[in-house]
Order: structure tokens, then sequence, then C-alpha cells
């Protein structure tokens, strides 16, 4: 397996294929580099290299106790970008990796950047405030929380059949291999990590990150999102944006790089050549 090793010491595991301009991919909660399998074909295909990690505490990188937090995320990502000497590359994050995208290019700057996208993702913030009316209140976190504490494999199954992909909807047509294949993904990572990452994404705010950003971001989100809030975030992030472009989808879910690959992969190919 192809690893680094953090500045604190954590082995992370990534995946590298192919060569060309470099893509890669941030995955959300809980899940690992293996939910971008369908975009990480597709670009290759393309003539790009793709490049996917686990975050720390999730799929195959090491289970430490503690880092689990946002901005730990976005140094062990420059880590990774150092490492394999990323230059003019395409950062795509999902949910929490959009969240550890925008923290990254704050913290570490877009020398090494060319374009963004992020699809459903935390930013600005999910929460409720006064700021946010549209945001989630604490005991939404709470619960998730208390899923991973309690009984996390049901949690993760109950996840994985409603809300993320919309499955709860009527009309909707689940398919099992893909519910079992986000809990299967779930299961392979820490329930600390897990638990933690929740605070990661719920507390932040990603306003003075999104602020600092200058090079062309693509927003992508489907406006029936049952897990990030879509008025939330979305639209506010392109408000804040230098360089935002939203890409709204009207009735999609939160997990649409699954459920609507084949679109998402072509607005995203269609932006990174524009």
């Amino acid at each position: 397996m192809a690893t680094i090793t953090t500045p604190d010491g954590v082995e992370l595991f990534y995946k590298d294929w192919g060569s060309g301009r470099p893509i890669v991919f941030s995955h959300g909660w809980p899940l690992s580099a293996d939910d971008w399998d369908n975009q990480m074909l597709f670009f290759l295909g393309q003539g790009f290299r793709v490049i996917a990690h686990d975050r720390r505490g999730h799929g195959r990188s090491a289970q430490v106790s503690e880092g689990h937090d946002m901005n730990h995320y976005a140094d062990d990502l420059a880590a990774l970008v150092a490492h394999l000497d990323l230059r003019d590359a395409v950062h795509v994050g999902h949910s929490a990796g959009g969240g550890e995208v925008v923290r990254y290019l704050g913290r570490h700057g877009e020398s090494r950047v060319a374009k963004a996208v992020l699809i459903s993702s935390v930013v600005p913030s999910q929460q409720l405030t006064d700021a946010n009316p549209d945001g989630q209140p604490p005991e939404v976190f709470a619960g998730l929380k208390q899923g991973i504490a309690t009984n996390r494999s049901e949690f993760f199954r109950e996840v994985a059949a409603g809300p993320f992909y919309g499955y709860n909807r009527p009309g909707a047509e689940p398919s099992e291999a893909v519910i079992q294949n986000w809990w299967r993904q779930g299961m392979m990572g820490s329930a600390k990590a897990q638990y933690d990452c929740v605070d990661a994404f719920a507390q932040e705010d990603y306003t003075d990150d999104l602020k600092k950003i200058s090079v062309p971001v693509l927003v992508m989100q489907g406006d029936d999102d049952q897990i990030v809030p879509y008025r939330s975030t979305a639209p506010r992030a392109v408000e804040i944006l230098a360089n935002g472009t939203l890409k709204t989808y009207p009735g999609w879910p939160h997990g649409i790089p699954t459920t609507n690959a084949d679109v998402i992969n072509a607005d995203v190919l269609d932006f990174i050549k524009s």
C-alpha cells in the first residue's frame, strides 16, 4: 500500500493513479478514498493523474486517538501534496472533504492549486445561528455522535439506507450495493476518529478561509440535501468566494457523486477544461 507519514507521525494511506494534471479528492465523513472510485476511474480515462487519501483515522490510515480536527486534516493534505510534489492541481472535496479543501487553501495557500470543486460541502457553516437560520441545531450533531457511540454498525446502515442518498424519499429506488459499500467504508474506520470528526465539520466556520481563496471554485449541491442543508451552505459559500460558481441540482440528495455520477463527472470535467 502507498502511505506517507505526516510530520506528527501519522501514517496515511493514499491512491495515486496515472499521469498528467493532478486531481486530488478529499472524501466525506465517515468514508474513505474508495468513495471516489467512480470519479477516479473516469478522470483517469480522461488523461488526468488522480489521487485520493484516507483521512487520518478513516479507511486504511492509522487509527490514532488525536488530531481529528480540520487544521490537522488540512495539514495532512498539505503533507501529501508536498510529498507527491503536486502542482497546478484541482482539489475536489465532498461534504466534510469540502471543509478539508477550503481549510487547506486558507491555511497553506494556493501556490500548488489551480482550481477547486466543492460538492455537497459543509462550508461556510452548517450550524444553526442567528446569522445562519437555515443551519442544523446542536441536537442533530449530538444525534450523530450518539449513533456512533451506541451502535455504530446499525446507525451507519440507517444513514446510508436513508438520508445520505435520498433513499427515504417517495419513489426512490435504493441500491443495496451502494448501501453496503457506504457501510463497509464507515466500519473500516475508527469510531473515535468518526466521533471526533462530527465536531470537526459541525462546529467550524470557514468564512475566513473562503475569503482567502482567489482560484476558481465550482460549488455543487442538490437542493434536497438532507445531510448538509443547501440554503445554509452552497449559496452562502459562493457569496463569500472571490471567484465562485454555483451549480444547483433540483431534488438531488447529499451523495451525488454516487447517485448522479455521470452528470457530476461531466460538469466537473467542463469546469476543469474551462
